[in-house]
C-alpha cells in the first residue's frame, strides 16, 4: 500500500520529470496577502506572479503546500472530526504554469498522473467543466477518452475561479472519484451532488481572463495554470478508504492517542481521537511557522484549536497532560518532508504541555465561575449568552462544556446572545490580525513602480554614489519639483541607502544635487521589495525630477547599525547552541544605539546561560574573523547549514552571511551562517564588544534580549560601575565586598523585622478591654501602626490567652484600617466570626468581610479607630441578639 509519503514524493517527482521546479512549501502565515489569516491554498505564495507584480525565471513549478482553514473566511473548524474530509491543516499538491502551458497540457498532466503514475481506474473517474468552456470539454474527451456523460458541464460559480472582485480569473475543471453505489449521493452539479459517492480529488484552474471591473473582463496576455489536489483525499482513495482519518498518517496519531489515553480509537470516543489528531497536527505546524498561543490574531486561533483538542482529552477522562506526548508521532511521519517540524519539535512539545497545564487551571476556574452564576438563576432560567461568551473568551472555557453542564441542570443557553458577542469578537480579532500584516500597496506606489522600475541597491560596498531622481511624492501625489522646507518621498534609479528590512532600520544622510540643492534623508523604506523610498525634507534650492543627485549615507550611524546587526547573528547562533536548535527568531530591531532580539523560548534563561551566551558571542567578536557574504541558491544555503527565518519568503538566490570562525568539529562554513540581506561589518572585531543588558518575557513562549555594542557597551558598563561604586561608598564597603555587605544588611533587616513583630505581639497581649457579654468573654484590642498581615497571628495568641470567648482587634496602619474577629474553637458552633465581622463592618459603612468560622477579617478606607465604639457595640449587639444569656 502506498503511504502518504510515497504519494507526495510520486507527485513531485512526476512534475520534476516534466520540467517543473520543485518549490518548498511557504509558511502558513502568508506574507503577500493581507486579506488572509492563514495560507489556505497552494497558489497563495505565487499570487504576485499571477498578478504580474513579480516575475520569475521559472515558468512551471510544483509544490506540496501546507494549508490551514481555521479562521477568517475559510473556517472548517466546527466540522473537523465529525465529517470524513474536513481538516484544519491539510496538504495541497499542485502544479503551476506562469504563462507557459495551458489547458491541453494541464489536463494531460493530471490525467496521466492519476491513471498512469497513481494507477486509478479510468472507469472510476469523471470530470466537470464550466458550462461555457467548450474548449475544456472537448479536450477532456480528446485527451482522456472520457464519454460525454462523464464530462459534466456546471453553470455555477463552483467551476469559475476568481482571485477577487477584480484580477485574474478563469474557468476550472474538477476531477471526481466514484466510490460506488454503496454510498449515497448524485453526480456533481445535481441537487444531491454533495453526497459521499462522488469525491472531488483535483481542481484545475484555467486562469485566462482579467476581471477589470464588474462589467469588463479581458483576456490575459499570458494564460496560466493553478491546480490543487488534497494529499489526504487522494491518499484515502489510493489506500482504499472513504474517510481521510483512516489514512496512514492520521491513523498513526489516533492510535497513539488511544494508547496514551486508554480509550478505544473506534469506540465511544472516536470523534474525540479524530479531533485530537487533526488539531495537534495543525498546532505543531503553526508553532513551527512561528505562531504561538496568545489572546489575539493567529495566536488566538492556535489557542482555540489546542483547547478544543484538550477539551476532548478531558471528555475521555484524562486528568494529566497527554497531548504533548503525541508530538513525536507527527514529527516522525512528516519531519522528512517538512524539516521545520524537527527543528521546532522541542518548542512544540514544551508549548503544548504548558497550554495543557493552563487549560486544566482554566477548567477548574471556569467550573467555579459557572457554578456561582447558575446559583443566582431561578429554576430552569437560561444562562445569558453574554456570560457564556465571557466564560469562553476571557477564561477559555469551552462552550460545549458549558452547554453540557447546563443540560444536566435542565437549563438552556441564550445562543442568540452568545452569537452576538462572538460576532463582535470576530470583528475585533480580524482587525487585530489584519493590522499585523503588511497592508496592500497604495495605488500611487504601484504606479511609481510601473513607471520607474526597481531601484538598484549599491549600498553593500558604497556609502556615496551618484543617482537620478525619478519620482517626488508630496502628500501622496507625484510632483515634478519642490522648493525648500518640504517633506518629500524621493525615488531614485540607484541608491547607497539601505531600506528598512529584517529588523535593520533604514539609512539616513544627505542628498545633494549638482546645482547645490540639498535634502536631509531621515529614513529609507521599501515598497514591493525593490522600490526604495527615501523619506526626506528639502533644505535649500529647487529640486526636480531628472536632477542628478549625490547620495551620501551617514557613515558613523551606518557603522554603528552594521555592528549591531552582525552582533544579532552571533547572538542568534549562541542562543541556538546553548538552548537548542528549536530557538527561532521572532523579530528584531537593529538601531545605532542597541539590539532588540525576540526569540522562541518557553522558560526564562538562567543567569548561567546568559553569561555563557554573552561570553561565547564576545569570543567570536575577539577572533576578529572575516565576515563573508555569498550569493547562492536557497537549497545550497540550507545544505551548508544556513539558518533561515520561519515564514520569511526567500527568492531563488539568497545572500548568505557567514561569521565567527569555523570550528573543526563543525561541518558548517563558519560558526554563524544565516540568510540575510542586511549590511554587516567586514570583520567581527569591528563589533567591539557585546553586552546583554536585559532578558525578559514579552508574550507566551517568546522572550526578548536587549544588548549594546562597542561604545554603547562601554558607556553602559561605565555608568553601572559608577552606580556600584556609589552604593559601596554609602554602605561603607568596596565593590568587591558589596555582595557580602548587602547580604549581611538584609539578614540584619530581617532580624529587626522579626523582633518588631514579636514586640508588637507582646504589647497587644497586654492591656486592652475585656467584657462579659451574655456570659461570653469579649476582649478588644485597639492597635496602631500594626500591619494587617500580623493581626490574625495576634488574634490566635489572644484566643489562647483567654481560653474561651470572642476576640476583636481594630488596627489603623498608614491610613488603612483593618478589623479581625476571632472565635475560640469551643464556641464556633454558636458564633460565626464571619457574621460578627460583617455586622461590625456594616455598622460603620463598610462592605462586609469574610474568612472562616473561627477567624474573619474586614478592611476599608474608613478609619475604624475613629469609630471603634460603633464597632464594639455592633459586635456586642450581634452576640446578645443571636445568643441571649442562658437562664440560670
Amino acid at each position: 500500500m502506498a503511504t502518504s509519503k510515497d504519494i507526495r514524493r510520486a507527485f513531485l517527482d512526476y512534475f520534476n520529470h516534466h520540467q517543473h521546479l520543485e518549490v518548498a512549501s511557504s509558511s502558513l502565515v502568508p506574507h503577500n496577502d493581507s486579506t488572509l489569516m492563514f495560507t489556505n491554498s497552494g497558489m497563495i505564495q505565487f499570487k504576485s506572479l499571477f498578478t504580474g507584480e513579480e516575475t520569475s525565471e521559472y515558468t512551471r513549478v510544483t509544490t506540496s503546500q501546507k494549508c490551514m482553514r481555521a479562521g477568517g473566511k475559510h473556517n472548517d473548524l466546527d466540522n473537523v472530526g465529525y465529517t470524513a474530509r474536513h481538516h484544519t491543516f491539510f496538504e495541497m499538491l499542485g502544479n503551476f504554469s506562469f504563462g507557459d502551458y495551458f489547458k491541453a497540457e494541464a489536463i494531460e498532466y493530471a490525467w496521466k498522473m492519476i491513471t498512469n503514475e497513481l494507477g486509478l481506474s479510468k472507469d472510476k473517474l469523471l470530470a466537470t467543466v464550466y458550462a461555457e468552456d467548450d474548449e475544456a470539454a472537448k479536450l477532456w474527451n480528446k485527451i482522456t477518452g472520457l464519454p460525454e456523460q462523464k464530462i459534466i458541464c456546471i453553470p455555477t460559480s463552483d467551476n469559475f475561479w476568481a482571485m477577487g472582485d477584480t484580477g485574474p480569473c478563469g474557468p476550472c475543471s474538477e476531477i471526481f472519484f466514484d466510490h460506488g453505489p454503496s454510498f449515497s449521493g448524485d453526480l456533481p452539479g445535481r441537487s444531491n451532488g454533495n453526497g459521499d459517492r462522488f469525491i472531488e480529488i483535483w481542481n484545475l484552474v484555467f486562469m485566462q481572463y482579467e476581471q477589470v471591473s464588474q462589467e469588463e473582463r479581458v483576456d490575459l496576455p499570458r494564460p496560466s495554470i493553478d491546480t490543487g489536489m488534497g494529499l489526504e483525499r487522494i491518499t484515502a482513495v489510493l489506500q482504499g478508504k472513504h474517510d481521510n482519518y483512516e489514512i496512514d498518517t492520521m491513523r498513526h496519531i489516533i492510535e497513539a492517542s488511544a494508547d496514551i489515553s486508554g480509550a478505544d480509537p473506534d469506540g465511544k470516543f472516536k470523534v474525540s481521537h479524530r479531533i485530537i489528531a487533526d488539531h495537534l497536527r495543525a498546532s505543531i505546524f503553526l508553532i513551527a511557522d512561528g505562531v504561538l498561543p496568545s489572546s489575539e490574531g493567529r495566536g488566538y486561533v492556535l489557542r482555540r484549536i489546542m483547547r478544543r483538542a484538550m477539551r476532548h482529552i478531558h471528555i475521555m477522562g484524562c486528568t494529566d497532560p497527554i497531548m504533548y506526548r503525541l508530538v513525536s508521532t507527527i514529527v516522525k511521519d512528516m519531519g522528512e518532508a517538512f524539516p521545520e517540524l524537527v527543528r521546532a519539535s522541542a518548542l512544540a512539545t514544551e508549548t503544548i504541555k504548558m497550554e495543557e497545564i493552563k487549560f486544566k487551571e482554566t477548567l477548574d476556574r471556569g467550573l467555579s465561575l459557572l457554578s456561582d452564576e447558575t446559583n443566582k438563576l431561578g429554576f430552569g432560567q437560561p444562562l445569558s449568552g453574554e456570560f457564556a461568551f465571557k466564560l469562553y473568551d476571557t477564561y477559555g472555557f469551552p462552550l460545549d462544556l458549558t452547554s453540557d453542564i447546563l443540560r444536566g441542570q435542565g437549563r438552556s443557553l441564550d445562543q442568540a446572545g452568545f452569537d452576538l458577542a462572538m460576532a463582535g469578537q470576530r470583528a475585533a480579532a480580524r482587525k487585530s490580525w489584519f493590522g499585523l500584516v503588511e497592508a496592500a500597496p497604495d495605488l500611487i506606489w504601484s504606479q511609481v513602480r510601473k513607471d520607474v522600475g526597481a531601484t538598484k541597491f549599491l549600498g553593500y560596498d558604497k556609502t556615496s554614489i551618484n543617482a537620478v531622481i525619478c519620482s517626488l511624492i508630496v502628500d501622496n501625489k507625484q510632483v515634478s519639483s519642490i522648493h525648500s522646507g518640504i517633506d518629500v518621498l524621493v525615488v531614485v534609479n540607484q541608491t547607497s541607502f539601505y531600506a528598512e528590512s529584517g529588523g535593520q532600520i533604514g539609512d539616513t544622510g544627505i542628498m545633494r544635487t549638482s546645482s547645490g540643492a540639498t535634502l536631509t534623508v531621515t529614513d529609507t523604506k521599501k515598497k514591493f521589495g525593490d522600490l526604495f523610498v527615501h523619506v526626506a525634507i528639502s533644505n535649500s534650492g529647487i529640486i526636480k525630477i531628472g536632477d542628478s543627485v549625490e547620495m551620501l549615507v551617514d557613515i558613523d550611524r551606518r557603522d554603528r547599525v552594521r555592528a549591531n546587526h552582525s552582533a544579532t547573528h552571533l547572538l542568534h547562533e549562541a542562543l541556538r547552541r546553548r538552548l537548542g536548535c528549536e530557538v527561532a527568531q521572532k523579530g528584531s530591531l537593529v538601531t545605532p544605539d542597541r539590539i532588540r532580539f525576540d526569540f522562541t523560548q518557553p522558560t526564562a534563561i538562567t543567569n548561567g546561560d546568559l553569561l555563557w551566551i554573552e561570553s561565547e558571542v564576545n569570543r567570536r567578536v575577539f577572533q576578529n574573523s572575516s565576515v563573508i557574504t555569498r550569493q547562492m541558491t536557497l537549497e545550497s544555503a540550507l545544505t551548508e547549514g544556513s539558518t533561515v527565518l520561519f515564514g520569511k519568503k526567500y527568492g531563488e538566490k539568497v545572500r548568505v552571511v557567514s561569521m565567527g570562525g569555523k570550528i573543526e568539529s563543525d561541518n558548517r562554513f563558519a560558526w554563524s551562517v544565516e540568510c540575510c540581506g542586511g549590511i554587516h561589518v567586514k570583520r567581527t572585531g569591528d563589533i567591539g564588544i557585546v553586552k546583554i543588558i536585559s532578558e525578559m518575557a514579552i508574550s507566551a513562549g517568546v522572550r526578548r534580549i536587549e544588548a549594546v555594542t562597542a561604545m554603547g557597551a562601554l558607556n553602559w558598563i561605565n555608568s553601572h560601575e559608577k552606580i556600584i561604586t556609589k552604593v559601596a561608598a554609602e554602605l561603607k564597603s568596596t565593590p568587591e565586598k558589596l555582595p557580602a555587605r548587602t547580604h549581611a544588611l538584609i539578614q540584619e533587616v530581617h532580624q529587626l523585622k522579626r523582633d518588631l513583630v514579636k514586640s508588637r505581639k507582646q504589647l497587644a497581649f497586654g492591656g486592652g478591654i475585656t467584657k462579659n457579654v451574655c456570659g461570653i468573654t469579649f476582649t478588644i484590642r485597639l492597635l496602631d501602626a500594626v500591619p494587617a498581615c500580623e493581626l490574625k497571628s495576634i488574634a490566635d495568641g489572644l484566643k489562647q490567652q483567654i481560653g474561651s470567648g470572642v476576640v476583636a482587634i481594630i488596627s489603623n496602619n498608614n491610613g488603612k484600617s483593618s478589623l479581625v474577629v476571632a472565635v475560640t474553637n469551643d464556641l464556633v458552633d454558636r458564633f460565626s466570626a464571619i457574621d460578627l465581622v460583617r455586622a461590625a463592618s456594616f455598622a460603620i459603612g463598610g462592605k462586609g468581610g469574610g474568612g472562616r468560622l473561627d477567624m474573619a477579617q474586614a478592611a476599608g478606607g474608613y478609619n475604624i479607630i475613629d469609630s471603634n465604639n460603633k464597632v464594639i457595640a455592633a459586635i456586642e449587639e450581634a452576640l446578645a441578639s443571636l445568643y441571649p444569656s442562658p437562664i440560670l
